[in-house]
């Protein structure tokens, strides 16, 4: 290596920032992020020290070392289990100076093992770099490394990418997560993604939260990590990472929600005792026959998280052949485990019932169940048969509480949406809460009758689910009264919401007349008096209340029936702020 590079390195540094569980505030890992290269350099950013090394021919040797020194300084830490996520620059698959093996030797100068890292690749950067991408996220998985897909969402190809790269992490990038909580369109993105990479067996780390707001916009998307200022400023010094961020645990105690009722019933999880990476094949074909009643084992890492599973008849023609038992004991053929491992389906115990049910059966051809990890760590298995009782189970609670017409949500689940929602304004939360009334139908349906006042009801019932987010709580609270519920969205963008609604019904429901209405722009009929006069064609009244940390709940009741008055002589929402 040339003499300028080795001057460089013994300068550069590396600052850790913490990334950590969602739901519990524990320490997961750290990302290792270059420092001292203004000093070290004179180059002002890091992009041109590697531009650098790569026209020198000397990128691959270059980050060698500087994973070393990441390693190291990984093992000064206090804490155990916590992994290490290095991002790599993807013009190294092009390094033609690459022997195999030089970061598993590293590792185990470190007493450390493949697990305890994670390579950031990622997303940004040409075409040609992004078909390299794909291929060096093959090689290192096969290797057996983690790979977390770095600044998802804004490079050129991300949901290709997505389909093909079977990464383990993906990491939202910041500029989706700034401001999400206030962003309709970046929390429609994230949710999406998130959703996405659950069901294809991915976790998902929200990079850049700086905001108490931010963070709890994520964790109600699903979010299985978080990074960020708010956890923490990247640190140089290694004492200053901990365990567990107090600070998040706060956050946690303050957003405790009544949301028992769509959390995994404990009993349907069965405890599958699993087995270590690291196990020999001998240990498998006596783990095998020691519980026959097993047909498939979890495999584990150090970490305890969940590597996948191993299906004995995919080891049966090696267990029964005449020289099964002494290859299972040869310790070179035996650390060749991981070939057996095959991609297990799996959900965060946090994730709750419904989603659960969902990723099943969108994965179910061929699978036996689904597996349960409790913050990352493997923690149990859900047989078919349960599965299908859970999903009884929770259909037969969706249909006591749901309107019998649209499907939706009836009054007991607004009672609990206002509930909780009044409960959490305490803790800087803003809640938007609409209440939509056709207004003349009546006589509309004692004219056309009930069939198509039923049309009627069902023509807004798909309306506000094409139109609203999906984060967004819609209810029915009968006949032809609508109430919709949003969390940390600002007053403008719920306006313009309902302002589309009325715009889109008025034109929607308008085929539902006769010819002669529709030219006349009104239905002639008798009123609730027996009096003959002419109504307008349908269209619906809007009220919206905001309520934040100063709202009085006693003046709630009162405020949204003089809202809903006030709205039926106007074409637009009306607000109020309590």
């Amino acid at each position: 290596m040339l003499s300028k590079w080795i001057k460089i390195l013994e300068k550069l540094d590396f600052a850790f920032q913490p990334i950590i569980h969602t739901y519990t505030g524990k320490i997961y890992g750290v990302e290792a992020l270059l420092r001292n290269v203004e000093i070290a350099t004179d180059y002002h950013n890091i992009q041109d020290l590697f531009d650098c090394a790569f026209e020198d021919d000397l990128l691959y040797q270059v980050d060698l070392e500087l994973r070393k020194k990441a390693i190291q300084k990984l093992k000064k830490l206090d804490i155990e289990h916590v992994k290490l996520f290095y991002n790599l620059d993807n013009r190294i698959i092009y390094s033609k100076n690459s022997p195999q093996g030089q970061t598993s030797k590293i590792l185990e100068e470190y007493g450390l093992k493949k697990d305890a890292i994670c390579f950031e690749l990622s997303e940004k950067g040409t075409m040609i770099e992004q078909n390299a991408l794909t291929s060096m996220i093959d090689k290192y998985k096969k290797d057996g490394y983690s790979i977390a897909i770095d600044d998802f969402g804004i490079g050129v190809s991300g949901l290709k990418l997505l389909y093909f790269s079977e990464a383990n992490i993906i990491k939202l990038d910041r500029f989706f997560i700034t401001n999400v909580n206030n962003d309709s369109k970046k929390k429609l993105f994230c949710s999406s993604i998130i959703d996405m990479a659950h069901t294809m067996g991915m976790k998902v780390v929200a990079e850049g939260i700086e905001k108490e707001a931010e963070y709890f916009t994520c964790k109600d998307m699903g979010v299985d990590f978080i990074q960020g200022f708010l956890v923490q400023r990247p640190t140089v010094i290694t004492k200053d990472i901990v365990p567990i961020y107090k600070n998040i645990v706060k956050l946690l105690k303050q957003d405790r929600r009544d949301e028992n009722k769509n959390l995994i019933d404990a009993s349907f999880i069965e405890e599958i005792a699993p087995l270590n990476i690291n196990t020999s094949l001998h240990d498998l074909f006596v783990y095998f026959k020691n519980n026959p009643q097993n047909t498939f084992v979890p495999i584990i890492d150090n970490y305890d998280h969940l590597n996948g599973v191993i299906y004995e008849v995919d080891i049966k023609k090696i267990s029964y052949s005449q020289y099964g038992l002494s290859l299972a004991k040869n310790v070179s053929y035996s650390s060749k485990l991981c070939k057996f491992v095959k991609p297990a389906l799996c959900v965060e115990s946090t994730w709750g019932i419904d989603k659960t049910l969902e990723i099943y059966h969108m994965n179910q051809i061929d699978s036996k169940g689904i597996f349960v990890t409790k913050a990352n760590k493997y923690f149990g298995f859900i047989k078919v048969g349960s599965l299908l009782s859970l999903s009884h189970k929770r259909n037969i609670e969706i249909a006591k509480n749901q309107n019998p017409l649209t499907k939706l949500p009836g009054n007991n689940q607004i009672e609990d949406f206002i509930y909780t929602s009044f409960k959490q304004i305490k803790e800087k939360h803003t809640f938007h809460m609409l209440y939509f009334d056709f207004n003349d139908f009546k006589p509309f349906n004692d004219s056309y009758g009930f069939r198509q006042g039923d049309r009627a009801i069902l023509i807004f019932s798909e309306l506000i689910q094409k139109i609203l987010p999906s984060d967004s709580f819609m209810g029915h609270i009968g006949g032809d009264d609508f109430f919709i519920g949003f969390k940390d969205y600002t007053y403008e963008n719920v306006y313009d919401l309902a302002y589309t609604i009325q715009k889109e019904f008025k034109h929607s429901v308008t085929n539902l007349y006769n010819k002669t209405d529709i030219e006349n722009g009104c239905m002639v009929c008798v009123d609730r008096f027996n009096i003959q006069r002419e109504f307008k064609l349908l269209s619906v009244a809007c009220g919206i209340i905001e309520i934040g940390p100063h709202t009085n709940k006693k003046n709630f009741d009162y405020t949204l029936g003089k809202i809903k008055k006030v709205s039926k002589r106007l074409d637009e929402p009306v607000g109020v702020c309590l």
